[in-house]
C-alpha cells in the first residue's frame, strides 16, 4: 500500500513534468554533493535538477503522458526539469558532462518528443533562445539604421542645397510684394475715379 508521503512524491514528480516544457534523465553516480550543487547552479532557476526514486518517477511520467523515460529508470536517477530555455539547460548539462563523466545522460523529451542522448547533445548544439532573438534583432534593426542613414543623408544635402539658396528665397516675397504694389496702384485710381463720377 502507498504510503501519504510517497503518495506525494509521485504528485510532485508529476507536477514536474506537467510544467516542464522539456526534461532530462542523467545517471549521477560518483558525483559529490558538491558537484550537485554546481550542476544546479549551472542550469539556473528555470530547471529543477532533483534526484528521483526510479518506481516513482516513473508512475509519475505515466500520469503526466511522458514515455520517453519507459525502460529507462535505472541506478541513480536524477531529472533536470526545464522549463525555461529547453537549449541552454541542455547545453549546461552537456558541458557538465563533459567536464565530469560521472554524469551521464540517459534520454530526455523536449514538448512532447522523446530524444536520446546524441538527441539531447544536438539540442544542446544549438543557439540558445536568446541568441536567436538578438539575432533576429539584429537582421530587423539594419534596414531601418540604413533607412535612417538615407533619410539623415538626403537632410543634410536639402540642408546644404537650401543653404546655398536662402537669400534668392529671402528676395523673392520682397519682389512678389513689389509686383502686388504695381498691380494694386491702378486698381486703387481707377476705384478714386469711379467715386468721383
Amino acid at each position: 500500500m502507498a504510503t501519504p508521503s510517497k503518495i506525494s512524491a509521485v504528485a510532485e514528480i508529476t507536477n514536474d513534468f506537467k510544467e516542464s516544457n522539456a526534461a532530462v534523465l542523467t545517471e549521477y553516480r560518483g558525483l559529490s554533493v558538491a558537484q550537485l550543487k554546481e550542476l544546479r547552479v549551472a542550469l539556473g532557476q528555470d530547471t529543477k535538477y532533483s534526484v528521483v526514486k526510479n518506481t516513482l518517477s516513473a508512475i509519475a511520467a505515466k500520469e503526466a503522458g511522458v514515455e520517453a523515460f519507459d525502460g529507462q529508470l535505472a541506478g541513480p536517477t536524477a531529472i533536470a526539469f526545464i522549463k525555461g530555455d529547453a537549449v541552454a539547460a541542455a547545453k549546461s548539462l552537456t558541458d557538465f558532462a563533459k567536464a565530469n563523466k560521472q554524469l551521464v545522460i540517459k534520454t530526455g523529451y523536449f514538448e512532447g518528443k522523446a530524444l536520446n542522448a546524441a538527441e539531447v547533445a544536438a539540442l544542446a548544439a544549438l543557439e540558445s533562445r536568446e541568441l536567436q532573438l538578438a539575432r533576429v534583432a539584429g537582421v530587423l534593426k539594419a534596414p531601418a539604421s540604413a533607412a535612417a542613414r538615407i533619410i539623415d543623408a538626403l537632410r543634410l544635402k536639402l540642408e546644404e542645397e537650401g543653404g546655398a539658396s536662402a537669400p534668392a528665397a529671402e528676395e523673392a516675397p520682397a519682389a512678389e510684394e513689389a509686383a502686388v504694389e504695381e498691380v494694386a496702384a491702378p486698381a486703387e485710381a481707377a476705384e478714386a475715379a469711379t467715386e468721383e463720377n
